[in-house]
């Protein structure tokens, strides 16, 4: 596949040829030099991942000019070879600054993890490909305070508040197995346990975000739901919500290690089964004890250490900043993607110790990333997951990702070491039957990680430097920093819940929104979804192999999972 440089006419010109793009198309070239100057392209009704590259274009470049993200898409020229690299890891650590360890990990083999990956090396170090020294994320390099200032507030409050995920159901672009009725709206969505009203089979879970791209300070905001198969939701072939939410309690348990878990109140006298294993049977029995087997249709099933069933399916959607008119934060109806996985093939351990080799030695003999696409069904992962994703179009309506885009994704679902089975948000979940909801940060206080002491968002942001990844965060760092750079401990901790933490003002919000939908007009996601309202400073353009790597003692072993039995820091200095 050749790869096509922004810098060379002369390649432009071998890729046109290729495609067909002879002098017989000159009236089409002419017809589209008046095309877009930000970047964006008509997509028209193209909306499967395969179809531009059947459906060319031809482009009347000249010397200097800048070729839109979907030229690429279109003639099928790959952009950027190393996309699983994502932006965040070309961050400068100037020796000292880590926002690298929270997906970087390599863990001791005696915990016999599936993930096996033990990348904790990465942090501080870049260890990349050729190809991966240059930062294709070029959109971290645009001041994009210009491109908003033409947006006013109204207008982009008036495009976030607009249901663009129903408009999708209605005209059948999205996929029956991503649809919940209501989704843009939670109350209607979920029952007051998570349950989605629409029979879906769905259920939402409230989580504590992931350090610091999943901060709505740093961009959006966004929510989770799980769903297992059938038979994990039956008792003798029929739907059984009290199975179901036994099972759900157990894959929760099988993945973050845990040997009891607080439940809704379960009558095991009409389950016939001894959900807390005291040896009785009894009525509202509210702890599951940790079992060899699922239950239910689902109980010749064993549970997996670490892992989830075969069929486990996963939505994720990724939502613009919503300000009430109280300026209070909240998940906006508008979706900027809706994101999916499903664990297609269950792999054991041992299975996956294969997949993790192979890795290895692909990246040894400096092979460059391999993604497997399923056409309309998105791509997999190679350890067992499909991945599929919609986002939006240049007039906001949700649209299938094309095949560049979706290769973003095994970037953090594929070879990272701090994931559980390849995910991120369930091993996060509020424990138990406090945990089954739509998110509500406002639930949720700022408790440490497993074997940490402090508060992890005050943590990361002490290690890290800032407020994001890139430490160009100004709200956060005017708020939680003082003049010489170090973390105002004391403010973080009195916070009374992470919403405080990592929510914007409004006006940052408004920002954030604004600068995010000039990309959506370009369509320019090959380079980069980060809503960053200013040129990045702190990120490297190019990775210079005399960079100095991040010093030991600024190197952390770090667990993604929660100690939310733990007292919270601010409990503690209440008491004192």
């Amino acid at each position: 596949m050749k790869m096509l440089k922004t810098s060379s006419v002369g390649l432009l010109l071998s890729l046109l040829i290729s495609a067909g793009c002879t002098e017989s198309t000159s009236t089409q070239l002419n017809e589209l030099s008046d095309s877009k100057k930000d970047g964006a392209v008509d997509t028209g009704a193209q909306t499967a991942h395969h179809q531009y590259g059947k459906q060319a274009h031809a482009y009347p470049y000249s010397e200097g000019d800048d070729i839109p993200a979907l030229a690429y898409i279109e003639h099928n020229e790959v952009y950027n070879p190393e996309s699983v690299i994502p932006p965040q890891c070309y961050t400068k650590t100037e020796g000292v600054n880590n926002p690298c360890y929270a997906c970087h990990q390599s863990y001791d083999a005696v915990e016999k993890r599936p993930n096996q990956m033990g990348d904790g090396t990465l942090q501080g170090n870049y260890e990349f490909s050729d190809v991966g020294m240059t930062n294709s994320w070029k959109n971290l390099f645009i001041d994009r305070t210009s491109l908003i200032a033409s947006i006013d507030d109204a207008t982009i409050k008036k495009y976030v508040e607009q249901d663009n995920y129903t408009a999708s159901l209605d005209s059948e672009v999205m996929p029956d197995y991503m649809r919940i009725k209501h989704l843009s709206a939670a109350e209607k969505a979920f029952d007051n346990s998570g349950f989605a009203k629409d029979g879906s089979g769905w259920v939402s879970y409230n989580y504590k975000p992931f350090p610091s791209t999943f901060w709505p300070t740093n961009g959006s905001t966004g929510d989770a739901m799980i769903r297992l198969p059938e038979a994990f939701q039956s008792l003798n072939g029929k739907y059984n919500k009290a199975v179901y939410t036994l099972n759900l309690s157990l894959v929760e348990m099988a993945l973050k290690e845990l040997d009891t878990l607080r439940i809704s109140p379960v009558n095991e006298i009409a389950l016939n089964l001894d959900v807390n294993k005291d040896g009785k049977l009894s009525e509202g029995v509210t702890e599951i004890a940790r079992a060899t087997h699922y239950v239910g249709d689902a109980k010749a099933i064993p549970l997996a250490h670490m892992l989830y069933p075969e069929g486990t399916e996963f939505l994720h959607t990724v939502r613009y900043i919503g300000v009430d008119d109280s300026g209070n934060i909240y998940n906006a109806p508008r979706m900027k993607e809706v994101r999916y996985m499903k664990k297609h093939r269950f792999r054991s351990r041992e299975s996956l110790a294969s997949a993790y080799y192979a890795e290895a030695k692909d990246k040894h003999f400096e092979k460059l990333p391999q993604t497997r696409y399923l056409g309309e069904k998105g791509i997999d992962n190679g350890f067992g997951w499909t991945i599929n994703g919609y986002i939006e179009d240049d007039k906001g309506e949700l649209r299938a990702q094309h095949d560049q885009e979706l290769a973003f994704c095994n970037g953090c679902h594929k070879t990272v070491g701090s994931t559980f089975d390849q995910t991120f948000s369930f091993a996060r979940k509020v424990p138990g039957e406090e945990g089954w909801g739509y998110i509500n940060l406002r639930n949720i206080e700022d408790v440490p990680n497993i074997n940490e002491e402090k508060g992890e968002f005050l943590t990361y942001m002490e290690r890290v430097g800032g407020g994001d990844e890139f430490r160009q965060n100004g709200e956060m760092l005017a708020k939680w920093f003082d003049e010489k750079g170090m973390v105002k401990a004391e403010d973080v901790v009195r916070a009374t819940s992470v919403y405080d933490i990592i929510t914007p003002s409004p006006e940052r919000a408004l920002a954030l929104n604004k600068a995010y939908l000039t990309i959506v007009k370009e369509q320019s996601y090959l380079f980069g979804r980060d809503a960053t309202l200013t040129e990045a400073s702190n990120v490297l353009s190019t990775v210079d192999v005399d960079q100095p790597p991040l010093k030991p003692e600024h190197r952390f072993t770090w667990d993604m999972r929660l100690n939310w039995q733990k007292e919270t820091p601010r409990a503690i200095a209440e008491k004192r």
